[in-house]
């Protein structure tokens, strides 16, 4: 089914977009990912990624125009869809909202001529400004502070990076739009809100965040400017949050001030979730009281502990242990409850999908590295070359999978998808878990740029900095726990691919060459498959060609 991509909110004070530049064009496949348009706010321009796969049916916004937040920005569907009643509800929507935005700016204008000849005692001292959780994507319902990047205290500069907010899709850095001092944070690193609720309160140093916060309760705005220009500035906000109020009372109400701002930074709501941190147990440094990375970083859990009940002790006869009955362990049963990171549960979630979904068989075989391990030596011998064992069964594997292409596939229901390409996953182990960089067009890279490609892709996984990109569009994938003297081992096959290798440890052993027993070096390769896709003779004929391969480097190069 077509999915409907609607002009995103990308900051807390935007009421409009302007598509800057379209990067895809209608009838181009998207990936989810992929940067579809960079779109004008208010404040900067940004690029704009697809959660979606499929093609580009639509474009509601041509480039250069500008378009309400939540307009029809574009459709995403397959090929040869229908979408025309999109498109129609789409018109409709948009025309009933143009009558409501009327009908609230009428309103608007009422009330706030009600409300200059109210007491200014209710409103905001002037330059305070609240921040509330932004909506950074068409799809977000609810923000995560991953990390607050300010704290409490600090000075914010416009632009400066408040926090990491987390959405639905990716874990985002959030930027203040404002200047001056971080009052107040209003949710947590690791702590969750829905859009718009109260993130953070920026004010010059020395404002009382009691009494805003206590007027926020009330429903106070921002105190209005003196001058008579200040003033039709401070109308204009209030009126454009009025309207905005209104958008969004078909989604989720908001406890933050009537300007709905929110500040946040998605790469701190993963950071804390990928460390089991409870972002409600964070305070934000960020800008506008935006948890950001380092509060992630710097935070120390404590630790919770249970007492337990004393144990009732049975008497022993002395006769027999003394010792024993005078021995009597003290301590406190302890338990540490750590939340489980947004990479934890996907890494949960995908995992048992493939278990359960795919029918998992495996097939192992003993590998002589003797050949191998001298060409190693060989190679790493030249000046500036050093290559690992994982390369070679890397680029085995890649050069395999071109006589096997059934291994190199992906089950879709209704047909098997062949890929002629060869792009393998590198299964890499970061304290949070799991990733599998993607090495594309593996078979047509050499020995030593494998090593380079792997190194790289597993230094940036460590220091988290691995794109999606780089993790997308594997056919392939391996895993190798040899490192830490694994003998053998079985994986689960990494979704949407056909088959995983799981590599072992080179072992000294006695074999049998020429009748006659000698000293010599062996690998065991264990190839979990899809046996909706890899029959058992397919996956064992491929374990044979890359035996030959390993066994007989040389042999790679025909």
């Amino acid at each position: 089914m077509a999915e409907v991509v609607k002009m995103p909110r990308l900051s807390d004070t935007m009421e409009e977009g302007v598509v800057a530049k379209w990067l895809k064009g209608k009838g181009d496949k998207v990936e989810e990912g992929d940067i579809l348009a960079e779109i004008e706010t208010d404040k900067a321009t940004m690029e704009f990624e697809s959660f979606y796969n499929g093609t580009l049916l639509h474009i509601g916004v041509e480039e250069g125009d500008g378009a309400p937040v939540d307009t029809l920005l574009a459709i995403i569907g397959k090929e040869g869809e229908d979408i025309q009643d999109l498109i129609a509800d789409a018109s409709s929507e948009a025309e009933t909202s143009s009558e409501k935005d009327e009908d609230d700016k009428s309103d608007d204008h009422d009330d706030q001529q009600s409300e200059k000849s109210d007491d200014n005692s209710g409103e905001f001292p002037e330059g305070v400004e609240v921040v509330t959780m932004p909506r950074l994507s068409d799809t977000m319902e609810e923000g995560t502070v991953a990390t607050w990047l300010k704290s409490e205290g600090d000075t914010v500069q416009e632009g400066d990076i408040l926090a990491e907010i987390e959405t639905d899709k990716a874990t985002m850095e959030f930027e203040s739009f404002y200047s001056g001092n971080l009052l107040h944070i209003g949710i947590k690193e690791g702590d969750s809100a829905p859009v718009d609720d109260l993130l953070a309160i920026i004010g010059p140093e020395g404002t009382d965040v009691e009494k805003v916060l206590s007027q926020l309760g009330n429903g106070s705005k921002p105190a209005q400017k003196s001058t008579s220009s200040e003033a039709e500035k401070s109308d204009t906000k209030e009126t454009a949050d009025k309207s905005k109020a209104q958008d969004k009372s078909t989604q989720k109400s908001s406890s933050s001030d009537a300007k709905g701002r929110i500040l946040a930074s998605p790469l701190a709501k993963r950071i804390a979730e990928e460390k089991g941190i409870d972002l409600s147990d964070l305070q934000g440094s960020g800008d506008n009281g935006r948890i950001v990375k380092k509060d992630v970083e710097n935070y120390q859990p404590q630790q919770k502990t249970k007492q337990t009940e004393d144990q009732p002790t049975q008497e022993a006869p002395q006769k027999e242990a003394p010792q024993v009955e005078v021995y009597q362990p003290a301590g406190e049963e302890a338990f540490e409850e750590v939340k489980n990171s947004q990479m934890r549960k996907t890494i949960a979630k995908r995992l048992a999908e493939s278990k359960f979904n795919a029918p998992h068989y495996y097939l192992t075989i003993e590998v002589d590295m003797e050949n191998a391990m001298a060409s190693r030596k060989q190679i790493n011998a030249m000046p500036d070359t050093k290559i690992s064992y994982n390369d070679l069964v890397i680029k085995a594997s890649a050069i395999a999978l071109r006589k096997h292409p059934r291994v190199n596939s992906t089950w879709k229901n209704d047909v098997t998808r062949i890929a002629k390409h060869i792009h393998i996953g590198v299964a890499v182990a970061v304290d949070e878990g799991l990733v599998v960089p993607v090495l594309e067009f593996t078979d047509q890279q050499a020995l030593t740029q494998i090593n380079g490609n792997v190194k790289s892709l597993a230094t940036k996984a460590r220091q988290k900095k691995l794109q999606p990109k780089e993790m997308e569009g594997s056919t392939f994938t391996v895993s190798n726990l040899g490192m830490f003297g694994i003998v053998e081992f079985t994986s689960i096959i990494n979704q949407p691919n056909s088959a995983i290798l799981s590599v072992g440890a080179i072992v000294e052993k006695p074999v049998v060459r020429d009748g006659e027993i000698k000293v010599g070096n062996t690998m065991k390769l264990t190839l979990a498959c899809d046996h909706r896709t890899v029959d058992g003779a397919t996956g064992s004929a491929f374990l044979q060609t890359l035996k030959t391969y390993l066994e007989n480097p040389v042999t790679m190069l025909a």
